[in-house]
């Protein structure tokens, strides 16, 4: 007879727990995708959830002029849609007051002040009819509730990649990203080594001064480098805001982290590897190039995952380390003109997320193999 294999409540409670964690942070995500697909005009009357039922809304637009008349017979007849365009948009109720909103159903007809009466279809479509001749200077207004269809769309997308300079924005992300990611991996990775493999006075101070640094915000030193790079800049004639100077700035924000999670993967390496390599006369930067280097290529992945995403999607040392220019905005500060001052264009920020993460999702998914193997290595002995 088979034994059934019983379940441990605690083993239910961990994996119960671990896919809550999962749709928490999935759901967010999958929020601003949908966001991103959805017209504007739904996108900015309702949430993402209701992405796939109608979305109602209240309107109002003014009738035509009285030049739009016909006469029939003995009636005069102003006609027309109050749809600009064909939405797929159907009229739920209408009034001539926000407060009487609800005062006609599409199909029936609603008395106006003037004496005259109108018509107005689910479709938009309307018939206003007087007995006289229309003679008013400024038309009335008819106020109404719509109801909005799913509509999913690419052209917030579309808006964002055709706007200009955008195309100039990704390559100066480039140009910051690239740089800034390499120049503190080669740092870091050498003095890594020597704080894992080297003796020297003062080693565990320098270790313990870098975990300290750990947690200092980059905040903090802002206004002091700046101000440090503009001396330099009035010494030399030239100027604070340039990619060399971003690049220092980015390459000292990183090093910390860089260097404690290298020296702890580098110690965790077999010291039989080393101590072979130096009785066959191999000299430390012999024994770093040839046995470090390679079998650190997890560590040095998780570390490259983790600068990149931090660069690319920086705005705030962008700003400060680099001119508002044409040749050097980044694609975040660009994104961020797009919106407005006033954040008018509000519709494209979620489209605009997602075209700036593509080039981070294939970064990350090309070195994901490495990046948990590189964080875990070292933590345990």
């Amino acid at each position: 007879m088979m034994q059934i294999k019983r379940i441990k409540l605690g083993t239910l409670a961990a994996h119960f727990t671990l896919l809550l964690f999962v749709i928490i942070w999935t759901l967010p995500t999958a929020g601003l995708l949908i966001s991103s697909l959805r017209d504007k005009d739904q996108l900015a009357v309702s949430g993402w959830w209701t992405a796939l039922t109608t979305t109602e809304r209240n309107e109002v637009v003014r009738l035509p002029k009285a030049d739009k008349q016909q006469k029939r017979g003995d009636k005069y007849i102003i006609s027309g849609n109050i749809f600009a365009k064909d939405s797929g948009r159907k009229i739920i109720s209408f009034g001539t007051s926000i407060k009487t909103l609800n005062e006609a159903n599409p199909g029936e007809t609603l008395p106006m002040r003037d004496g005259s009466k109108i018509t107005i279809f689910e479709d938009g479509s309307f018939e206003w009819v007087s007995d006289k001749e229309f003679e008013f200077k400024r038309a009335p207004r008819i106020f109404f509730k719509a109801g909005i269809p799913p509509r999913f769309t690419l052209e917030n997308y579309v808006e964002v990649l055709t706007s200009e300079g955008i195309g100039r924005s990704f390559i100066n992300s480039f140009t910051v990203t690239i740089p800034a990611t390499i120049i503190p991996i080669l740092i870091a990775a050498f003095a890594a080594y020597a704080l894992a493999w080297m003796n020297f006075p003062g080693r565990g101070w320098i270790v313990a001064a870098i975990v300290g640094l750990l947690v200092v915000p980059l905040q903090m030193s802002l206004i002091p480098l700046l101000k440090f790079y503009g001396t330099l800049a009035n010494l030399t004639g030239g100027s604070a805001k340039t990619y060399m100077g971003i690049w220092m700035a980015h390459t000292g924000f990183g090093l910390p982290l860089a260097i404690y999670l290298l020296r702890n993967y580098m110690a965790g390496l077999p010291r039989e590897i080393m101590e072979s390599a130096r009785v066959d006369g191999a000299s430390h930067f012999k024994i770093f190039t040839t046995i470090i280097l390679p079998l650190s290529f997890p560590a040095l992945a998780s570390f490259a995952i983790f600068q990149f995403l931090w660069v690319w999607n920086d705005l705030l040392v962008a700003t400060v380390f680099l001119e508002n220019t044409e040749s050097t905005v980044v694609l975040t500060a660009r994104l961020r003109e797009l919106l407005g001052s006033r954040g008018d264009n509000w519709e494209i920020l979620t489209s605009g997320a997602f075209i700036s993460i593509i080039v981070p999702l294939i970064v990350f998914f090309s070195l994901q193999r490495y990046f948990v193997r590189g964080l875990l290595a070292g933590s345990v002995k």
